[in-house]
């Protein structure tokens, strides 16, 4: 017998490139790098990054701590999204977590010691904590759809955020806890460094355990898992609680380099920008397989897009429809329709022509 033939080089290229093309970070990525060059057109200074006292300084610096708050959220939204969920109330426990954490601080004798700072930063999680475990008893539990379950507290939050701060501004000078959202570690922000860290804590935990496998399998067929012994009830309320602590220590970092507890502002469509990066990260909102890769490009797509229209002096209140119009191009480039289409006519284009016998 005799070895095929090897394929000519052009066609290797080809599927290396649709393989690329195929990959759910690729268009996230591509309008990512189109942003970044065209703001570096209208800005020479855009992609300069100076080094001073030992921190990093530019745009791009800002760029990355202003990705970490989105990404923090869009992390615990993705697993909740990969059981077939959803999390509304993400904005709402940002502000609660930072009143909390803010009026223990207004209320102690020495707010500005590292001791204080490290109760606040308890009490806020803990209720990240608190609040996640009762949006996993409403879905877990008792079976309420997750868009109802946790729309109660995306409505009652900012009630309940009010309350704690009497319905005023709540403001504290404390520079252990601002150092939280603005300082620096390593010449790196603070910011930037937790959602490392926090990125790869959770990567651990789903690529290196079984939960991983667990969430994609509930949000296919929950009822096929459990039927397959997978603890489906336990698993969905374990990642409500991961989605509010992530979503508290957002808050904190958020809210950090102002001090300032304000809970109608504090926040606000914060849950809609997670969802988002989620959807720009290659993550399907109909549960299942999940890419928490893909968060970080979605996280940095986000922020680049609110910081060109800034750039481009376009008015602020349009940072909303900029982002709808680079959300359905990235998800129309995305779409299966789309790849199939172009497959069907690069098929019809290289299929060989009849020749015809002329007689």
């Amino acid at each position: 017998m005799t070895a095929p033939a090897p394929a000519p080089a052009r066609t290797l290229d080809l599927r290396a490139l649709r393989r690329v093309a195929d990959h759910g970070m690729f268009w996230p990525v591509v309008a990512l790098l189109v942003l970044l060059v065209a703001c570096g057109l209208k800005s020479p200074g855009f992609l300069d990054v100076t080094l001073r006292d030992g921190h990093l300084f530019g745009q791009l610096i800002d760029l990355l701590r202003n990705s970490a708050t989105p990404l923090l959220l869009a992390l615990g939204m993705c697993l909740v999204i990969a059981t077939g969920g959803i999390d509304l109330s993400v904005g709402a426990v940002m502000a609660i977590a930072l009143a909390v954490s803010l009026t223990y601080l207004d209320g102690s004798p020495d707010p500005g010691s590292v001791g204080a700072v490290a109760v606040a930063i308890a009490l806020g999680l803990a209720v990240g904590l608190v609040v996640g475990a009762f949006n996993g008893f409403m879905v877990a539990a008792l079976g309420i759809q997750p868009f109802i379950a946790t729309m109660i507290l995306m409505v009652a939050g900012r009630g309940i955020a009010m309350l704690i701060t009497q319905g005023q501004i709540t403001t504290v000078t404390s520079p252990p806890f601002k150092s939280i959202g603005s300082g620096f570690l390593l010449g790196v922000p603070t910011p930037v460094v937790i959602a490392a860290v926090v990125f790869v804590l959770v990567t651990l935990l789903v690529r290196r355990t079984a939960l991983g496998m667990f969430l994609e399998s509930i949000g296919v067929n929950g009822e096929a898992s459990r039927l397959a012994g997978v603890r489906a009830r336990s698993t969905t309320w374990t990642v409500y609680v991961i989605a509010g602590v992530l979503a508290a220590l957002a808050g904190l970092v958020y809210g950090a380099p102002t001090m300032a507890a304000d809970a109608n502002n504090i926040g606000l469509l914060k849950e809609l920008d997670a969802i988002m990066v989620v959807v720009l990260g290659g993550t399907k909102l109909d549960g299942g397989r999940f890419n928490l890769g893909g968060l970080i490009a979605g996280a940095l797509l986000l922020s680049t897009l609110e910081r060109a229209v800034i750039i481009f002096e376009l008015p602020s209140q349009t940072t909303p429809l900029f982002k709808a119009v680079v959300l359905i191009a990235v998800c129309v480039a995305a779409s299966p329709y789309l790849r199939s289409l172009v497959e069907s006519r690069r098929a019809r284009a290289s299929r060989p022509r009849p020749v015809e016998v002329v007689r």
